[in-house]
Formats: C-alpha cells, structure tokens, sequence
C-alpha cells in the first residue's frame, strides 16, 4: 500500500457524490485514488469480497466520475465484481461495512440499489451487448448522454463480445473501455505511441482536424483524393503504431493504449473526446491487478474474490481449501486420469477455483482452459466426445446456464459422452442474485434420460464420480460450495439412488424429501419434529433424475410428503415429483418448498435457507403443522 495509512481518508471523506470529484485538482484526483485504495483494502480485509480487480480499476473510475455524469451518462460493467470504486464514489461508503452481506450493499452492480448502477451484471462478455441498447435507446428516445462500457481483457475470450462489435453501427455516443491488465492485444506501448496518443486527445487536434478536412471538402476536383490518400496513409501508420485494425475495421475509433492508472491522462483523454466523439470510441488502457497491494499484484488470482483476512498476518486468503468439494473432486479427477488415457478436463477460466489445478499439472496435455466462454466449452466438449475422447466439463453452475442451448443440441441431441462437473450448485453465500447455483436441477431434468446426481457428502461424490466416469451419454455431477457438512459426512454412502432415513419410533405418515446439502437441515427438522410428537420419515435422493426406480412406490403410503430443495420451484425435481406421483394415483397432500425466482439477496447459505423456510426451523414448522388437503 505503499506505506499509506489506511485510516488517512480525508479527502475521501468529502465524497458523497459524483458532483465532488468534478470540483477537486488533478493532484487532489491523485490523492483521492490513493485514499480509495487504502480504503478498499481496509474494507475488503474486514467483509471479504472483490479485491484485485477493484484495486486495478480506482484511477478508471475516478477518471469516468470527473468527466461524465451519471446517470445521464451511463456505466456499464462486464462481470460487475470490479464496481466498488464506482460504489464508494455514488453515496454508498457506509454500506460497505456490510458488504455482500445480508441487509448491506450487493457487490455487483445493481439499478434497485441505486439510480448510479445502470445494469446488472455478474456473468462476463454481456456489457457492449448491453451498452449497444442502451445506446441506442438513448438515440432512438432523444437523450443526451454517453454509455460507457468496461470491459476487461478476458471478456475477449467470449464470443458474445464479438457479436455486439459486430452490431455497433454508428453510435457516437458509445464508448468502450478494454481494461487490459492480462494479456496485450496491441504490444506497442513505446514512447512514440504514447506520443499519438496524447497528441490525439489534445483538442487542438480536433480543431486542426475538422479545419483540414473542411478545406479539402470545399477543394475542387483534387480536395476529395487528396483527402481519401490522407486517411489511407492514416490508416496505415495507425495499424503500423497500434496493431488495432480488428476495432478500426469494425467501426471504431481506436485511442490507446494508455496507462489505465495515470488519473489525470486518462480524465483528459475522456474529457476531449466527451464532445468531440464522432464514431463508437475503443479506448484501450493498461492496468494492473491488484495495484497498490502488492500481495495481490504478485498473485491477483489468489486475490481475487477473498473471506475476510488479516492484513498484518498476510496469507494466501482465497486458495480452495484442503477440504472442499472442489479440491475433493479435482484431486479424484486427477487421479481417474491416470487410468484412463482419453479422460479430459474442460473449464471456463476457473481453473483453481473447480479444483482442476491438480488435473492440469498431472495431464497438462489434456487440460483445457477455454477463458469466459461456456458455450464452446460444452460444443468443444462434444467435439471431444465425437473424437472419442471422454471429457469432463466443469463449471460453476451459474455459469453453465450461459451453455445450455450447446447442452440441448450439440452434447444430449447426439447422446455424447460427456460428464458435466457442476460445482457451486445450490443456493450460494455473497455474490447475490447473478451467482446462485439454482437453476441446473430444473434444466438438466428437462432432458429425458439425462442422468443428474447430487451427492451430499466426500464419500457421494467420490463414490459417483467413478461411477458416471465409467457411464455413456450426458450426464452430470452436481455439487455445493465449500466443505461437507459433518452430519452428512457421517452418513458415509450407501452407493444407492436414494436412502431413507426412517424415523425411530412408530409409523410415520409424513416424507420430507430432498437432496444435496438441503439434507442437513431436512435431518435436523426431522429430529425437531419428533420432540413436537411429528413422525417424518427422511428421504435422501442421490440421483434425481430420473427419478429413482421404486421411490413414488415408497412414496405411496404416506400421507403427506414434503419436498425441499436449493433449487427453483418451477420446474423444479420437486415438481417433477410431484407430477409422477399423481400420474400413479397418489392422494397424499404435497407439499413443495423451494426458492423462488425472485428475491435472491446476498446472505449467508444459512440466511438465504431460514428466508426461503428451507433451514430446519422452516421445514420443522411444516412438518409438525395440521394436515391439510391437496397441494401447497
């Protein structure tokens, strides 16, 4: 932090809106970039959270806060996790106290938060899609103002990026920022670049610009070649200087590259252009991860999305633990790889993250990381699968729904063999709304004979690894965040579809059933219940779809079954259930209670399972309430 002390926020301390960095001196903007950073990393160290990308972004920020405002103009983040400055400048410097927390402030961008946040965004390439509408709107509508798209130098790995530069058209109130803190699309940094580049942000420039062209438009016969022959030579030592034809060819204006962390430059580049802009603008800056925070310059993955630390007994914070169902599926992986030559694993920048790190240092050949870009993971996995190869595509689960067309037409279609590792599945702690892992349940079961197993416990997930590594077609491994829950690691594992977990004395007339990590709290509502005098019966599903042969006939009996799960109601196993039971003529009252498609909030597992009635105080309520008839 170079020595800076972190409670020195004075001149931040006079920040409450955007409207105070307009009036402060390019030396106080200098200071102010300084202040935020020590604030962050104070901040980040007590909550957890985003820290590298935010620490790379501060002087961006600050820079786009001085000369455009919001929300007039109007910022648009890729991925999001990287709008902490931009928070901290719009009004919202006590949230952070509660950062990501139940009650306190999302770390992404979010529109109900406020007026600031122009759209959600927690997935990555979707922010020039984004911006070009919203452009286009503001042309369509008559509103001034610009539309600022960020976007970091790994959205390039996904094609969506592509296909809006594709669609830029001629929208002159467009301007995109590549934030290029990882690999260099235009090399040449030296000193005459850097001249151009700021010789092309002086307004004199313009002036000189629109005078030339004015008077070669009014040359006759020799003014139009004349002018044509000075764009070409342009042209030329512009693709000479920057390499930059890709933007230029697809319509934009190309300024760059510029160090993303000179405060002042980048805040006259945007001023100049600001009115002078006469085409989409690609505005190319350098940054670093983790700047000013040099354990997270060294290792800006490793501090990246962080738990709390300790700032004054520096570890590596982020590092998937020892034991957590990541690490336990990779290391298994990596081990299955020995034995078997045609074995691949497939992820979409989250190498260390799905525990593939252990897979790519023993079978590096055949280990691919494909970046931010889930759809050709999966059809690059069906190729594989084609090939006669046996790949392995592992994803976070809210990424995955990014894949799904590729999943229904290219991977179940053909019947490939290809086994998707789906990691983070369930309701997930923090990140919000554009992280839960609630949706694969329900659009995996939409595929007919499309085996999805989700185990509970280490043992599970070891036991049905190999077992789905063994089997054909498409098929999935669903898995939670973090480590195995006690309880459930006692359970060991049965190797069966499902277990029942019969209640310890008398006949029970009630089922609860669930799967996955909803079977802790399902266990302890169960036990809750019978102290109340309420007998349940466990039901445990390992493999949940299809649905296990004989469960509805175990079903049959009761007279009321509860079905809870981490996933989405409609369309959920539950309702699958649900279906099949009636379909054999069950008159059992059901009972169905899952998440909602609305109302995801950042919180705890803990906090989000007691609001969804999915922790053991819900579900004990339900169990040990009157019976009632039909279906709820």
């Amino acid at each position: 932090m170079d020595g800076k002390d972190v409670r020195d926020t004075a001149l931040l301390d006079t920040i409450a809106s955007p409207q105070d960095v307009k009036r402060l001196s390019p030396g106080q903007l200098v200071q102010l970039c300084g202040e935020v950073r020590a604030f962050l990393i104070d901040s980040v160290s007590k909550t957890g959270g985003h820290l590298s990308s935010n620490l790379g972004t501060i002087e961006l920020t600050v820079a786009l806060h001085r000369v455009f405002t919001t929300p007039k103009d109007q910022i648009v983040w890729d991925v999001g996790h990287q709008c902490y400055t931009h928070k901290l400048l719009t009004g919202r410097r006590e949230g952070f106290a509660r950062l990501r927390k139940a009650d306190g402030i999302s770390g992404f961008p979010c529109p109900a938060e406020s007026v600031h946040d122009a759209f959600t965004a927690g997935h990555g390439n979707t922010s020039l899609s984004a911006a070009i509408g919203m452009a286009q709107a503001k042309k369509l509508r008559g509103e001034p103002g610009k539309v600022i798209a960020i976007v970091g130098d790994g959205a390039f790995t996904g094609g969506m990026i592509y296909e809006g530069m594709n669609n830029i058209q001629c929208l002159s109130n467009l301007i995109v920022v590549l934030n290029d803190n990882k690999m260099s699309i235009s090399k040449n940094v030296g000193a005459v670049a850097q001249y151009l580049t700021r010789l092309r942000t002086d307004p004199r420039y313009f002036k000189a610009k629109r005078d030339v062209e004015s008077l070669l438009d009014q040359t006759p016969i020799v003014g139009g070649a004349i002018k044509t022959t000075i764009q070409a030579a342009k042209s030329v030592l512009r693709r000479a200087l920057y390499h930059s034809t890709m933007f230029e060819e697809m319509g934009f204006q190309y300024v760059g590259p510029v160090d993303g962390h000179d405060v002042c430059e980048l805040a006259a580049l945007f001023d100049a252009y600001r009115q002078e802009q006469s085409a989409p603008l690609f505005v190319h800056i350098i940054t670093k991860k983790g700047k000013g925070f040099l354990p997270a310059e060294e290792n800006p993955g490793e501090y990246h999305g962080v738990s709390a630390f300790d700032l004054n007994h520096l570890t590596n914070p982020d590092i998937a633990p020892d034991s957590s169902f990541s690490t336990m599926f990779g290391r298994q992986l990596a081990a299955c790889g020995e034995t078997d030559p045609k074995l691949c694993a497939i992820t979409a920048a989250m190498k260390y993250g799905t525990g593939l790190q252990y897979f790519y240092k023993q079978h590096k050949e055949r280990f691919f990381d494909v970046g931010m870009a889930e759809q050709h993971a999966v059809t690059f996995a069906a190729g594989l699968a084609a090939g006669g190869m046996r790949p392995v595509v592992s994803i976070y689960s809210t990424f995955l729904q990014r894949g799904y067309d590729q999943i229904i037409h290219d991977v179940n279609l053909q019947r490939l063999n290809v086994l998707f590792a789906v990691d983070r599945a369930g309701l997930v702690p923090g990140d919000g709304e554009t992280h839960q892992g609630i949706y694969d349940a329900a659009f995996f079961s939409e595929l007919d004979d499309f085996c999805v197993v989700s185990p509970c416990n280490y043992a599970e997930l070891t036991h049905w690894l190999h077992v789905l590594l063994q089997a054909d077609g498409p098929r999935a491994l669903r898995y939670p965040r973090g480590s195995e829950d006690e309880a459930l690691a006692a359970l060991g594992c049965s190797g069966k579809p499902f277990d029942v977990f019969a209640a310890q004395s008398g006949t029970a007339g009630t089922a609860l059933v669930t799967y996955g990590a909803e079977t802790a709290p399902a266990l302890e509502a169960a036990h809750r219940a019978a102290q109340q005098g309420t007998l349940a019966d466990v039901y445990k599903l390992t493999v949940i779809h299809p649905l296990p042969e004989g469960l509805c006939e175990a079903l049959h009996g009761y007279r009321r079954i509860v079905f809870a799960e981490e996933g989405i109601r409609n369309g959920g196993i539950g309702e699958h259930l649900a279906s099949a039971l009636l379909r054999r003529g069950c008159t059992a009252q059901f009972r169905h209670i899952a998440v909602p498609n609305l109302g995801l909030l950042h919180a705890s597992v803990d906090e989000l399972r007691a609001r969804f009635g999915l922790d053991a105080a819900g579900l004990a309520a339900v169990l040990t309430e009157r019976a009632g008839t039909g279906c709820s």
